[in-house]
């Protein structure tokens, strides 16, 4: 990594400062030196002294540390090292070459591990590497470096205390002379000497030779590094992390000196050297900061970390005289650090490095994101802020309302107090949050023109907002965090708030294609909340949608009733984008305001059980669209149908298609059989027959193709009329046959006979209608093989003469309905005469 640059945070922080000497009320004459330390779970600090002396202190009170026993051990044996060993209840030390076993509180005298002498270096083997073991949680395994041998010493603890000790070699290692260091993980074991690094296999007894260290680079160290996979050996300045096989893994540390120590503390690793300790993030090797260590006398600086698996964060330093506690500064503190000062970007790159370290809880997640949101909100940064909401699984919407709605109001209670470290006030009004953001900028301004450094938005300075924008842009970011908060599983009061208060929101920036769509898709909006809202400022249409989804279908209609008759009478323009509706004859964006406005009542209306609502609306609906007013009346989408005596007395007279079109369905839908309605619709048919038959016979000037749709009308019409009669024996032939008696609809008078029995008159029509037909089909064979008609009819009926023939036939077979091709011409003289 080079040269470092200034820490940026304190992954570390001093708790304590312990002169040993002083704790243990040892006389000034007596010096002592430090010359080790070690830290056992849960509190228990071990210092060993040049004079052969042990101390334990207890670290459980942090701010005043307690001196519990001093052990000595031999004045002239210097204790080098300190090993915990929980798992036996001892205390490894070496001293001058030889290893002792204390027991953890330091209450009896030590004793002398076997007969080795010139012990050179020890490790204790990692968790890992007992695991196979069935009794490894009360046994343990040392590697321990003697001469030129490797040996592995096995210790059992057994019932009354006792200490059961095996000792073997490992050949491979025989003859490597200058040990000075070991480390022990999982079955591999490696040995550093002043020449390079080394790897035994304690289970394979194959030795590998790793690194060679040039002359220059020092004393070897190696460091296990916690989950027992992996360890650091150090060349030189380099840190260089290898799995268990000794292969090179991840990043490599590079550090700005020699470390005289290393030790870990995760998710950081902390080395001291050249009267300072500096501290790495684990994962890669990043500088995090740097620790000065005021010392005196000569030495080199010893560090000791708890740091074994059990999840401990003491890190202690010694110098000769001194010992300085410090312990990890929790992510939740470091986090907290960085947004006190606004530094955001290293707040969340923090956020995302414990995250990724499993070292901060989901929960405290959700709980940082939160807070970053409301720091950056109150900052101006309105879509970033919404950007941490989101991101936090604890917040909750009403968090957002008193941004949205000044207390007291129907929600206010349902705001959580929730304490976000203090770090922002409360919430309030984005009109004030907006003020006082702008004023704070304005003072940021003044103090840069002044020199004065502040930790107001570089952006901002250079090109300061306008509040209408920033208006803007906050209502935007948070009915971006309501949409999306209306996906969540939330209370029916907390819906309520969230689907009113957008509607607000929505109001202010006259979405009103946004207003429409939530207001007439299923919501939780408070009508009485935005009754006056949204009349006051004219969107009756979203007012509308919203009475019809929470089914006040009164107020509903009236209010599609009122717009239908403003756009009518162009007191409103048509808007370019209409939500969608249902189309009877033309797309949407081709309908007027009227139209839709009657599309939507009808909506309402159609699935309405309401008889009077839908009697006292059908009317102008149908003024509008007769089409509409059928698809109401003839709903099936309604629980309870209309009365038909009700319908039909309000039906306008002169619409007669509606009345048509409900008796219609009325009889062969609904399967109604009272011959009241079977008459009325007999005589509808009738009369439209008769009518559609004499202004097709009243009027000239149309072209052959308006020609051809009349006749196919006039026949659908009267095959209908025909079918009806055949079908139904409910209604009144003789009524029927009254309306229709002076009319040429002489197929409808002959089954109108027959229902009355007089088949006389029946088989008269019949014989007549049969010789029209063969009539109609001779003409027509001569009008296609002879190029003058108008000559060969003179000859067929020289009596009558040729004007007298041509309108005769040309009346009766257009009454039979069959001679289309006479139709165009002559049509002014009754056919009474053939049936007289």
């Amino acid at each position: 990594m080079g040269s470092h640059p200034a820490p940026s945070r304190a992954a570390l922080e001093p708790f304590a400062t312990l002169d040993p000497a002083a704790l243990a009320a040892l006389p000034a004459s007596t010096p002592l030196t430090v010359r080790s330390a070690a830290l056992s779970a849960p509190h228990l600090l071990y210092l060993g002294t040049g004079g052969g002396k042990l101390l334990l202190f207890s670290l459980q009170t942090p701010s005043s540390p307690e001196f519990l026993r001093l052990l000595p051990i031999g004045a002239t044996r210097p204790v080098s090292a300190i090993v915990p060993l929980p798992s036996v209840a001892r205390v490894l030390v070496l001293a001058e070459g030889i290893l002792l076993l204390a027991d953890p509180l330091l209450a009896r005298p030590v004793r002398r591990l076997g007969s080795l002498r010139h012990v050179a270096a020890v490790a204790v083997a990692t968790a890992t590497a007992t695991a196979t073991d069935p009794s490894s949680s009360s046994s343990c395994s040392l590697a321990v470096a003697v001469g030129k041998k490797l040996l592995l010493v096995d210790l059992t603890l057994h019932e009354a205390d006792e200490l059961e000790v095996q000792t073997r070699e490992i050949p491979a290692a025989a003859g490597v002379e200058g040990i000075t260091v070991l480390a022990w993980i999982g079955d591999s074991v490696f040995a550093g000497t002043k020449t390079g690094y080394s790897l035994f296999s304690t289970s394979t007894g194959q030795a590998v030779e790793l690194f060679t260290l040039p002359e220059s680079a020092g004393s070897p160290r190696i460091k296990p590094l916690s989950g027992g996979d992996e360890a650091m050996l150090l060349v030189d300045n380099v840190g260089v992390v290898i799995d268990r096989s000794g292969q090179p893994v991840g990043s490599s540390f590079v550090f700005n000196s020699r470390p005289d120590c290393i030790v870990e503390v995760f998710p950081y690793v902390v080395v001291a050297g050249e009267s300072k300790v500096d501290v790495y993030r684990r994962k890669n090797g990043a500088h995090l900061q740097t620790v000065p260590i005021a010392r005196s006398g000569s030495g080199v600086l010893t560090v000791a970390s708890n740091n074994d698996g059990s999840g401990g964060d003491v890190v202690v330093i010694a110098t000769a005289y001194k010992v300085f506690c410090y312990r990890k500064v929790s992510a939740v503190e470091q986090i907290k650090a960085s947004l006190r000062i606004k530094s955001y970007a290293e707040a969340i790159s923090l956020l995302e490095e414990f995250e990724s370290d499993g070292e901060i809880s989901k929960d405290m997640i959700s709980f940082v994101h939160a807070q970053l949101g409301f720091l950056l909100f109150f900052d101006l940064h309105f879509e970033d802020a919404v950007n941490h909401f989101l991101l936090s699984e604890t917040m909750q919407p009403t968090e957002i309302f008193p941004f949205i709605m000044r207390g007291p109001n129907r929600w206010s209670d349902m705001v959580p107090r929730k304490r976000y470290w203090g770090l922002h006030p409360p919430p309030k009004p984005l009109e004030e949050v907006i003020d006082d953001g702008l004023v704070t900028l304005q003072r940021a301004l003044f103090l840069k023109k002044a020199g004065v450094d502040t930790d107001v938005d570089e952006d901002f300075l250079s090109n300061p907002p306008t509040r209408a924008d920033l208006l803007e842009l906050a209502i935007r970011n948070i009915i971006r965090y309501l949409c999306v908060s209306r996906e969540k599983t939330l209370s029916p009061a907390e819906m309520e708030g969230v689907d009113t208060l957008l509607m607000y929101l929505y109001r202010a920036l006259d979405l009103v294609d946004d207003m429409e769509k939530l207001a007439s898709s299923e919501n939780s909006c408070v009508v009485e909340e935005l009754e006056s809202l949204l009349d006051n400022s004219g969107h009756l249409r979203t007012l509308a949608f919203l009475y019809g989804s929470k089914g006040m279908c009164p107020q509903a209609v009236s209010i599609w009733r009122i717009l239908a008759r403003n756009y009518s009478t162009g007191l409103w323009k048509d808007r370019a984008n209409l939500p969608e509706t249902d189309s009877f004859k033309t797309p949407v964006d081709k309908k007027s305001g009227e139209e839709i406005a009657a599309i939507e009542a009808s909506k309402i209306l159609e699935a309405s059980s309401d008889q009077d609502l839908v009697l006292e609306h059908l009317g102008w609906v149908a003024d509008i669209d007769q089409e509409l007013a059928v698809s109401i009346l003839t709903s099936e989408a309604r629980e309870n149908q209309l009365s038909a005596e009700k319908v039909v007395a309000a039906l306008d007279s002169e619409k007669v298609g509606i009345h048509q079109r409900y008796l219609q369905w009325l009889i062969e839908d609904n399967g109604c059989d009272d011959p009241h309605y079977h008459t009325s619709y007999a005589l509808l048919l009738a009369n439209s027959a008769m009518e559609a038959f004499h202004l097709e016979s009243n009027s000239g000037g149309k072209n052959d193709k308006e020609i051809d749709s009349d006749i196919q009308f006039i026949f659908a019409l009267r095959e209908r009329l025909q079918l009806f009669l055949q079908a139904s024996d409910l209604y009144d032939p003789e009524e029927v046959l009254d309306v229709i008696a002076e009319s040429e609809l002489w197929l409808e008078k002959a089954i109108l006979y027959r229902k009355m029995g007089q088949e006389n008159i029946v088989l008269q029509i019949l014989a007549l209608w049969r010789i029209a037909k063969l009539l109609s089909s001779t003409v027509q064979r001569l009008v296609e093989m002879m190029p003058t008609f108008s000559f060969w009819i003179c000859i067929w009926t020289p009596k009558m003469g040729k004007n007298r023939c041509l309108q005769q036939l040309s009346d009766f077979f257009i009454s039979m309905g069959n001679l289309w091709i006479l139709y165009k011409y002559w049509r002014d003289y009754p056919p009474r005469c053939l049936f007289s």
